[in-house]
């Protein structure tokens, strides 16, 4: 996964999420190289975003935010050279609460993000599945 949003290693945290999710629901082995691969899955963080869901009707605070990703992913046969699986404009939300603490709002926005790769990684390999 390449990160083209400013979100620090959103990339990383797909990728691994997307691997563990292979590795733990099919029979592939994920190699780190395209050194004897068959295929090579690709996939580009085009933006992450946020934005307030609700309000705090006391305070006039922000109470629950969601964060979406949209990326770019494709999945290429390496012998045949044909693309196997795409979908340029892969959408995936997740909602959080909003702590009434500075120091938990970064907590809780790293925590949806993580819920949000397994979530994208269940999604993404379910559907390449489904294409075979």
């Amino acid at each position: 996964f390449v990160n083209q949003s400013s979100t620090f290693r959103i990339e990383q945290k797909l990728a691994a999420a997307v691997t563990r999710e292979f590795i733990e629901r099919t029979r592939f082995r994920i190699t780190p190289s395209l050194t004897g691969a068959d295929a090579v899955l690709k996939g580009t963080v085009k933006d992450v975003r946020s934005g307030v869901i609700t309000f705090d009707l006391n305070t006039g605070r922000a109470s629950s935010l969601q964060i979406q990703v949209t990326a770019d992913v494709k999945l290429e046969d390496l012998h045949s050279k044909k693309v196997v699986y795409a979908n340029p404009n892969f959408v995936f939300r997740e909602e959080y609460q909003v702590s009434q603490t500075t120091s938990g709002l970064f907590e809780e926005d790293q925590a949806a993000l993580d819920r949000l790769s397994r979530d994208v990684a269940r999604t993404l390999v379910t559907e390449v599945l489904e294409n075979f």
